[in-house]
């Protein structure tokens, strides 16, 4: 029983077996199906490992499931049967995991797929995913997988687990994430009600120093969230979560992000939030941050404040907006970008905050009010007038 052959032809056929009978791979009914299959020869030992072994192929996550519950995971990408790497929040490393063969890595990737309701075979090698709950832990794994041979190297497999952010500012700051000197700035920020952008690099913060801001909100605000995958989960009485949907497996289904910041602008918002800024409904974030509603807010992918324009400018046009017509919504609509980033020692923390003005030429540029390695910059006092107006009811 200890040998892979011995061990495949026995999943093959309790596999064959529980799905005649449709049954639940639990471990009594493993156990039957393996006594059964094995014509009742196995002795509790070789029991013992061939359930083990079923239920690393059967159930949840196979042998990534002890990864998956390490709370301090946020990644792990698997390539072939013998490169398998994990990502704690200080960059990638390899783990000890291995598979037996790249057909073991290939059968987690399809049944993960399965599990997201989508498919991935010969005539779709790549799958992209979400799975929901995973081992009942009440987190979400996003999934990407692409199989032989357009992956070369073998099966390919990018799990990232996307626990609620829920940390609350106060503990941000006691953590350094928030330095100390500026705390009051960035509760200052949104209690002024001024629009901003959460922006860094993929990893660096966003969600989490997003989700901690509008944990300061009012609570008799109401806020409106929407997502590409539930990761906001603000400390606040008043949050109503929009999620997108991909296409099922017939190709049928989807809901865009856009088409839910849409609804989103029907749902009587005070704020309303894009969880990830990532493709054209950029521009309908922009249009609702023109139409009356204050202090709402987005995360983007950009690894500094100066690279913010450029970056937006990219999706507006995936939207059908030109450079002209951006940077003119982009001014009249966001006052404050805060950067997220990594320092030289993998901690995560505010980098940078940013205003947004518009020089005489007509495109926006993005200026220093404090950064981590030099402290406040002449913004600085213009956001504090800005913030005066708006505590008195001037509007901008």
């Amino acid at each position: 029983m200890s040998s892979p052959e011995s061990r495949s032809d026995l999943l093959i056929r309790v596999r064959e077996r529980l799905a005649a009978e449709s049954a639940d791979p639990t471990p009594q009914v493993m156990a039957d199906a393996v006594r059964a299959e094995s014509g009742g020869v196995l002795g509790d030992t070789d029991l013992l490992e061939a359930l083990r072994f079923l239920q690393t192929e059967l159930v949840g996550a196979g042998r990534l499931e002890h990864l998956l519950a390490d709370p301090d995971v946020a990644d792990i990408l698997v390539v072939g049967p013998d490169q398998v790497w994990v990502d704690r929040g200080r960059g990638l490393v390899p783990s000890a995991v291995r598979f037996d063969d790249d057909a073991a890595v290939r059968r987690l990737a399809v049944r993960l797929a399965l599990g997201a309701g989508k498919r991935l075979d010969d005539a779709a090698p790549w799958v992209d995913g979400q799975l929901s709950n995973v081992g009942r832990r009440g987190y979400s794994v996003r999934l990407h997988a692409v199989i032989p041979p357009i992956s070369v190297d073998g099966t390919c497999l990018s799990l990232r687990v996307l626990r609620p952010a829920t940390q609350h500012l106060g503990a941000l700051v006691e953590r350094g994430a928030v330095p100390p000197e500026i705390a009051e700035l960035v509760e200052a920020i949104v209690a002024a009600r001024l629009a901003f952008l959460v922006v860094g690099g993929t990893g660096a913060g966003k969600t989490t120093l997003l989700s901690a801001m509008l944990g300061r909100v009012d609570p008799a605000e109401r806020i409106l969230v929407v997502e590409d995958a539930a990761e906001l989960a603000p400390a606040h009485p008043h949050v109503v979560r929009l999620v997108a949907r991909t296409a099922n497996v017939e190709g049928a289904g989807a809901v865009a992000v856009r088409d839910l910041v849409r609804q989103a602008l029907r749902m009587r918002p005070d704020r309303i939030v894009v969880g990830e800024v990532r493709g054209p409904e950029v521009v309908d974030l922009l249009t609702a941050l023109n139409t009356g509603h204050e202090g709402c807010a987005g995360t983007l992918h950009a690894n500094s404040g100066a690279e913010v324009p450029a970056r937006m400018e990219a999706l507006a046009a995936l939207g059908g907006m030109d450079r002209t017509a951006l940077h003119s919504q982009l001014a009249a609509a966001v006052h404050v970008v805060v950067v997220v980033a990594r320092d030289a020692d993998g901690h995560r923390g505010v980098a940078e905050i940013g205003m947004v003005d518009r020089g005489t030429d007509g495109w926006v540029h993005i200026e220093p009010v404090w950064r981590r390695d030099s402290g406040f910059g002449p913004a600085a006092d213009r956001l504090h007038t800005v913030m005066a107006q708006r505590r008195t009811g001037i509007a901008r």
